[in-house]
This record gives structure tokens, sequence and C-alpha cells, in this order.
């Protein structure tokens, strides 16, 4: 890494790509984001075009060079199968194997299915402000933007079948073909052996009817295996960058050399880890075990999301409803770091959250898990019960004033009655915790209401070294557990703070005499 360039993942990939484009003599670069539309997008999705777009805002910063991002679905896919999720499944049965843009939308607001969920995807990736031009495979193939592309795999055909023969099964390979034409009468892709008759023809036989047929790849009457059409696209749209999942690390491989062969240099890439579920299970679509985006913008802003994303995305992280409290803190503690300009701020999430443009409104005053301990305490029911509290520790804050609080404060009652009420467990103290919280008391009860909350905390500090607690962590752990009940929360005395400390030293009362000694 140069010795000027910000400490943050996004600039080392951009760096990487700045050398690409040096030796190859580009001007602009072009990224490349994947879609199978077949479904709708998920969170992975999102992950993979934020991670892009950030390596994209940071090659802008790193070389002021132009950069396109293009989002390809491969709507010309073949269905195969019908999705449990749509209505008239079996009228969609009489479709499979047919382009998913041939097939009829089951929703019935588009001229196909895969115009359905092509629209899906865009409204998706637009929601989040990402810039973008989308590009459908059905419509590059039958342009004849390919063809010159095509013409040259099967010129080459030979070639591509030594590299991927290889790595198939002897069933699979014993019908293997890197192109796929379209059955001139039914418009299935077609997954058969063929022979190349010309420079853009090649001939074929149907398996069930044993009728051969003869085909002109080009203008959309066939199209490419996924690995080969993959290899293609880099080398007929001169893609200069493309990230996918660890799981594709062999395909990643395969392709590169397919465009090789067909004369281009495969683009820099970056591998991401998968997700785990909370058990350290590999998410899968099909199990059920994922967080989707809508459960995800439910409980948090999107921002957090994004944070998430953008924490070390070569390490497998898991990705369940726990996460989001810390996701959402952690946005905010960097978000302020990068206002009060402390370090480099290019080197911050923030900064690439908010696409170079730090936000005018200062964030939260009050953190997340705060704020989710707030409705634990006070049972709270709707935001008015938050408010009063909220007004109190940062005055002149109201819904108008802090608009972002006001949607921190609506998530985290959703999250609170979702998550923290159903798991909420008291426990009565033990001698030691007892003789601490009533010292506790005794000492709030004392204090000034606007007691700072860095001095509430060594309070609390001062007061556990006092009992013979075995460590700290088991004096904060009682707070948590016999006030709050849970097993853990964010700092104390910020709590005290919001909460107020004759109120805790109420809420202490209330706890020690439910628990008689």
């Amino acid at each position: 890494m140069s010795a000027s360039l910000p400490a943050a993942w996004p600039f080392r990939e951009a760096e990487t790509l700045a050398r690409r484009l040096e030796a190859s003599g580009k001007r602009e670069a072009l990224f490349e984001t994947g879609y199978g539309p077949s479904g709708l997008p998920h969170i992975g999705t999102f992950g993979e075009v934020a991670r892009t777009s950030w390596v994209r805002l940071a090659f802008t910063d790193l070389t002021g060079l132009p950069s396109r991002l293009v989002a390809f679905s491969d709507d010309m896919d073949g269905l195969r199968k019908v999705p449990d999720n749509v209505p008239d499944r079996e009228r969609l049965a009489e479709f499979l194997g047919r382009p998913l843009t041939d097939v009829p939308d089951p929703f019935g607001t588009h001229q196909s299915f895969g115009a359905h969920n092509n629209a899906r995807l865009r409204a998706f990736l637009d929601s989040f402000g990402f810039e973008y031009e989308f590009v459908s495979a059905t419509e590059t193939y039958r342009a004849g933007r390919f063809d010159a592309a095509l013409r040259l795999v099967l010129a080459r055909h030979a070639q591509i079948l030594a590299v991927v023969l290889p790595t198939l099964g002897p069933d699979r390979r014993a019908t293997y073909s890197a192109i796929l034409p379209l059955h001139p009468r039914s418009g299935r892709v077609m997954q058969v052996p063929i022979t190349p008759t010309g420079p853009e023809t090649i001939a074929w036989t149907d398996p069930e009817s044993g009728e051969r047929f003869e085909t002109a790849i080009t203008r959309g009457g066939a199209k490419l295996q996924w690995k080969a059409d993959w290899a293609m696209r880099w080398a007929a749209l001169g893609v200069d960058y493309e990230m996918s999942g660890k799981d594709l690390i062999d395909s990643v491989k395969l392709s590169g050399a397919i465009c090789r062969i067909l004369g281009a240099n495969p683009p820099a890439g970056f591998t991401y880890e998968l997700f785990l579920d909370e058990h350290a299970q590999k998410i899968s679509k099909s199990k059920g075990n994922g967080l989707a985006v809508e459960e995800w913008l439910r409980y948090a802003p999107p921002e957090s999301l994004a944070q998430f994303m953008f924490n070390a995305p070569q390490r497998a992280k898991r990705l369940y409803f726990d996460v989001i409290p810390r996701a959402v803190d952690e946005y905010l503690a960097n978000l302020a770091r990068a206002r009060a300009g402390e370090g480099e701020v290019r080197a911050n999430p923030a900064w690439f959250i908010h696409d170079g443009h730090l936000p005018a409104e200062p964030p939260s005053p009050v953190g997340f898990a705060m704020l989710l301990n707030l409705a634990s305490v006070v049972n709270a029911e709707t935001p008015e019960m938050l408010w009063g509290f909220l007004r109190r520790y940062a005055p002149g804050a109201s819904p108008q004033s802090a608009p972002f609080l006001a949607r921190l404060v609506a998530h985290a009652l959703a999250y609170y009655r979702d998550f923290v009420r159903p798991a909420k467990r008291f426990r009565a103290p033990d001698a030691t915790e007892r003789a601490a919280l009533a010292e506790l008391a005794a000492s709030l009860s004392a204090l000034p209401a606007q007691t700072d909350a860095e001095w509430l905390q060594t309070l609390l500090y001062d007061i556990g070294k006092r009992h013979p607690f075995p460590e700290l962590r088991a004096w904060f752990a009682c707070l948590y557990q016999v006030l709050l009940g849970q097993q853990e929360g964010p700092r104390f005395g910020g709590f005290i703070a919001l909460y107020g400390v004759r109120e805790t030293a109420a809420l202490i009362g209330r706890a020690l005499a439910e628990h008689p000694a």
C-alpha cells in the first residue's frame, strides 16, 4: 500500500485497479455486478453492490478517472424450476427451460417473469441510492452486442472445452457445450453437444425428438453456459473489476482461463466471505436461515446495514438479529469521529457509507443499545414514552429537530418488542451484589439530577472496586441482569444520565425490595 493511501480496504482494491488501468492504457474503469433474476434481490445483493460502490468511490478519489458500474442481469437464463412463492405455478411449469424473459409474469405486472424480477432488482438498488447502469442479457444478446465475442467463442470452442471438461463429472462431460442454442420451436435453452458448421452457425440434435437443427448463434439464437458467459462478458464489455463470494473461487479461476482464451485480461477481483447464521452455519435460501434486508430495515436504518457490510469483508460473519444493535452503534461512533475530524476521514466507514459527503445532521446523542435499555426499563410501547427522557438528556431534541434520532426511536421500539422484551430474565442479587447496589442507590440519591455520564461511570467503577467482585465485569453484569433483565448493555453511566439519577436509585430500590435478603 502506498504510504499516503488511507488505511481502508476499498483503497487497497482501488490501488490494484489503478495499476491495471495504467498498464492497459484505459482512461475509464468498468465495474460489474451480476445477478440471476430467477429470485428476488437479497441482503447479499446489497452487500455486493455496496462494496463494489465503495471501491469505485476510492478509485475516483485516488485517480480522478471516470468509472461506470454495470448491474448485469442474466435474464436469458432458462427457468430451471417454478418458485414456490408465485401465483399460477401450474402455468409457469409449461415454460420450464425457456429464457426468463420469455416466461409470462405470474404477477401480471410486466411483459415477462424476467422483466418483473429485473424491475424488483432496479427498485431495490434505487431505494439505496446506488449509481449504476442496468444491462439485460436478453437485450444485449438480441441486439447483437455480443455477436463478435460469440463468433470468437465458437472459433475457440475446442480450447474452451479443454479447460472446462476436466472440471466436470463423466455424465456432464458427455453433454457439455459452452454454447446453448435456443430451440426454434419450443424456445427452450438447450443443453446439448454442438458441432460448428460455420463462423456463426452450429448443428445440434434435439434429444427428445431426434430432429437435427442448424442454428445461428448471433442475435439471440444462442446463449452461453454461465461460466463461459461470465468470461465472454468480461471480454466483450471490457470489465475491469468484479467481486464474488468465496463459493465462486473455482468459477472465477475457470472463467478467467476462458477469458484469456478469448484474448482478454480477466478483471481485478475481490473474494468476500459468506455469511453464517447464529449457529455458525452457512446461510442458505433453501434452509431459510438468513436475515432479509426487509427484516434488518424494520429494526435499524440502512446505514447500519452498510456498516455491517463494510467491516472485514474477507472474514466470515454471523448475520442474525443480535448483530443489529452493535452495527447501529458502530455506525454512530464512526460518524461522530468523522464529523469531529478524528483520524483520516477517508479511512472511516462513514465516509464511504455517505459517498464521501458526511451528513449535515449531527449523529444521534444516544446510542441504539441505550435506547433499547431505556425502552426495557420503562416498558415502552410508544415513541412518546422515550422522548420525555431524551429531551431531558438532550434539551431541544424532538422528532422535528432530530429526524435521525426519531428513526432510531421507532427502530428501537420495534426491536425491543420483538427481541428484548420476550427475552427479559431478571434474577435476584447475591449478598455482594446487594451491598454494592444499596451503596449505588444511596450515592445516586445524594447527587444532582444533571450529573455527568462520565462522572457516573467513575462512580460505578469505584463502587465495584470497593466490593469483593471477582472482576469488575461481574459488577456490571449484575447491573444488567438484576436491573434490566438482560445479559449485557451499554456503558451504565450513560444509561443513568439518560434515565435519571433519581429514577435509577428508585429502580434499584424496587429490585432490592422484590428480592429481599
